[in-house]
C-alpha cells in the first residue's frame, strides 16, 4: 500500500490548512485510515481515524478544528484543519490499515506560526 500525502505549509495561528491522502487502492479498501502526527522531541500521536464504515475518531486537542472526510470523487481522504495553533506545529502522516497490517504515507511538514 502506497499512501501519498499532500497539503502540508507555513501558516499563521488561527489560519487553515487542508492535508490530502490518496492510497493506492480504494478507500474503502481499508479497514481503517487517518492522520497521525509528530512535533520536534515528541511521541508520535493520534489526530484523527476514520473507519470504513465512517466512523471518526479524534484527539481531544483538536476536537472542533479539524475536521477528516472521504471524497469519493477523489479517492482521497483529506483532514481540514482550522483555527490551526504554534501547538499544532508537527510532522503529519498519513495512516491506513488493511488486514491488520499498518502503512504510513511519508510525512507532511505543518508549521504555525505564532
Amino acid at each position: 500500500v502506497q499512501l501519498q500525502a499532500s497539503g502540508g505549509g507555513l501558516v499563521q495561528a488561527g489560519g487553515s490548512l487542508r492535508l490530502d491522502c490518496a492510497p493506492s487502492g480504494s478507500i474503502y479498501n481499508f479497514n481503517s485510515m487517518g492522520w497521525f502526527r509528530q512535533a520536534p522531541g515528541k511521541q508520535r500521536e493520534l489526530v484523527v481515524t476514520i473507519a470504513r464504515l465512517g466512523r471518526t475518531t479524534y484527539a481531544d486537542s483538536v476536537k472542533g478544528r479539524f475536521t477528516m472526510y472521504r471524497d469519493i470523487s477523489k479517492n482521497t481522504v483529506s483532514l481540514q484543519m482550522n483555527s490551526l495553533k504554534p501547538e499544532d506545529t508537527a510532522v503529519y502522516y498519513c495512516y491506513a490499515n488493511t488486514g491488520g497490517v499498518d502503512s504510513w504515507g511519508k510525512g507532511t511538514l505543518v508549521t504555525v506560526s505564532s
